[in-house]
């Protein structure tokens, strides 16, 4: 990438060349007056048409109908997830209990 050199300012080195020119423009260019644009330039998007009426392809396969699902032993889930409380408990009590003992073995070294 080359930079800018001499007394230009920054702005020089991303302004558009002249018509006919290789090298940055002095001053900015102002597009031609009295039209709204030069000739052969961009003269915005083609004009849009809506599809015809039939244009989907046709369905032929429906699919099956959703099955039913078995059912739920409500019972059964409560219990499960009384025992999965109850265990994650455990382990957190347990943590708590291990990490209460470093503190406090930690603080009677500090303390001796």
């Amino acid at each position: 990438m080359t930079t800018p050199t001499g007394g230009s300012s920054p702005d020089d080195y991303w302004r558009r060349p002249p018509a006919g020119g290789e090298g940055p423009a002095d001053q900015p260019t102002a597009p031609p007056a009295g039209g709204s644009g030069p000739p052969g330039g961009y003269t915005g998007p083609p004009p849009s048409t809506p599809p015809p009426a039939g244009w989907r392809p046709p369905v032929h396969l429906e699919p099956a109908p959703p099955r039913r699902l078995p059912p739920q032993d409500m019972a059964a889930l409560d219990v499960a997830e009384q025992r999965a409380q109850r265990v994650t408990y455990s382990f957190g009590a347990l943590a708590g209990v291990v990490l209460l003992v470093l503190v406090c073995l930690l603080c009677s070294r500090i303390i001796l």
